[in-house]
């Protein structure tokens, strides 16, 4: 069965702790506090809580981008996008005990953030999201098969997550062409939680 990981919306119908909350009730083991809109200060409130319910329920508690707060949360690990951080330095900051997820949308990404310690990978768009801004190029099932082929040919093993614009009609083929698991975030605040 396919990893199902949420990631938190500034813009859902409730707040971001009620996310968090119904995500850990529907069984999802790992939770991604995204808050694009938000202060350090206000994140880390918000974290501080997140993180609570996520040990109450035995769920990864993953901080989108902010190192700080990952850090000032004792967040499970961080997830950094293209233009943030280098894994290695969040590495150093945070400790080699830390999970942390890099964005890709390319081989090269990939290699990138293997090469420097990265524990998974956050790999697309797969298609159109309204939840990402200056998305990078969409991928299609085609662009992940491509990919994941390439990385199986060079011996890749860390887990990588299909992300953006994905249904649960599209789970059981990202999986086949090789992920290892889905990012839900609109479809699952707009069907699950909400």
């Amino acid at each position: 069965m396919a990893q199902r990981y949420f990631l938190t919306m500034d813009d859902a119908p409730i707040g971001h702790v009620r996310q968090v909350e119904a995500a850990c009730r529907a069984g999802i083991k790992w939770i991604q506090l995204r808050m694009k809109l938000a202060s350090d200060e206000e994140m880390l409130e918000v974290a501080n809580l997140a993180r609570e319910i996520c040990l109450g329920w035995g769920c990864r508690f993953i901080v989108n981008d902010r190192v700080g707060v990952a850090l000032g949360a004792e967040a499970d690990g961080v997830h950094l996008g293209k233009e943030d951080m280098a894994v290695s330095e969040a590495r150093r900051i945070l400790g080699p005990d830390a999970i942390i997820g890099g964005t890709a949308n390319t081989v090269e990404d990939v290699r990138k953030h293997w090469r420097e310690g990265a524990d998974y990978i956050g790999l697309g768009p797969y298609r159109f999201t309204a939840t990402k801004k200056n998305l990078s190029p969409i991928l299609g099932l085609e662009g992940y098969r491509r990919i994941l082929q390439e990385l199986k040919k060079e011996g890749f093993r860390l887990p990588v997550f299909a992300i953006g614009g994905i249904g649960s009609d599209d789970v059981a083929a990202l999986v086949e062409a090789g992920c290892s698991g889905v990012a839900f975030s609109g479809m699952l605040v707009n069907t699950l939680i909400c």
